[in-house]
């Protein structure tokens, strides 16, 4: 009997032990860090908004998860890598510049720079002088002998 008793009580020690090492110590998360992590992504609901700055139960869930993942220990950049694997890289509100994504961040610039280009053309020729009919060909120039 006292075998068993021995046996349950090193059981109970080892599960118990077990159960602990298991455990994860949690650190101290703030909003401000939270904050930092959900303002860079996407709320699904909303899509114009950041998590952060979403009203939407979705983002309240998505930063809960942020705050877990942080105290857990993930850093800032895991915890971003955790919602890209789950959603893919609309998920951040700023996607990395690489592959299709730099054509994204080219395409606004070069328009502007094409529209620019178009007004300067569209301004010179309005506002150069008339051709003189007959005036298609200068004249030749002589010089004195």
């Amino acid at each position: 009997m006292t075998h068993l008793r021995a046996l349950a009580l090193l059981v109970a020690l080892l599960v118990g032990a077990g159960i602990a090492a298991a455990q994860q110590p949690s650190r101290p998360v703030n909003d401000q860090q939270v904050y930092e992590v959900a303002v860079d992504l996407r709320c699904v609901v909303c899509q114009n908004l950041s998590v952060a700055d979403s009203p939407s139960e979705m983002a309240t869930q998505m930063r809960a998860i942020v705050r877990e993942r942080l105290a857990a220990g993930d850093s800032p950049a895991q915890v971003r890598q955790y919602f890209v694997e789950r959603y893919g890289e609309w998920i951040l509100l700023e996607p990395k510049m690489t592959g299709l994504n730099i054509a994204l961040y080219a395409f606004p610039v070069l328009l502007v720079i094409g529209g620019l280009a178009f007004v300067v053309v569209l301004v010179r020729r309005w506002t150069s002088p008339p051709a003189a009919p007959g005036d298609d060909h200068p004249a030749p120039h002589h010089s004195p002998s």
